[in-house]
């Protein structure tokens, strides 16, 4: 069986309440993993997207962060909704959602598209 063409690494680090660069998982990271591996079932890409807890990914104050490889487009993902838009989008039509991508990390104009 061939690799995954795309991984979405979702941060799930916990961090102390009074922590000054927050934590992912009181953001409800943890929900959208779950909700980012739902979307890859539902759109039939078991074999091909691989949704994969992570720790720290540095970012937890823009967060929850999501980066998606091999592209590394850095996302800030706060719904359901952006992670089903990033899975329309990004995975399936090699579009990156601009408005989701976090500050200071450019996205590269054009996405390799998924193969068959």
């Amino acid at each position: 069986m061939p690799g995954f063409q795309r991984h979405i690494f979702v941060c799930t680090n916990q961090r102390g309440p009074d922590d000054p660069r927050g934590s992912c998982s009181k953001l409800g990271s943890e929900k959208l993993h779950a909700h980012f591996k739902q979307e890859a079932k539902r759109l039939n890409l078991k074999n091909i997207v691989r949704a994969n807890k992570a720790g720290c990914l540095d970012h937890c104050a823009e967060g929850p962060s999501v980066v998606i490889y091999p592209e590394g487009v850095w996302y800030t993902v706060k719904t359901e909704a952006d992670a089903t838009e990033i899975m329309e989008r990004h995975i399936i039509k090699g579009e990156v959602v601009t408005r989701l991508v976090m500050p200071d990390h450019p996205a590269p104009a054009t996405l390799p598209p998924l193969k068959s």
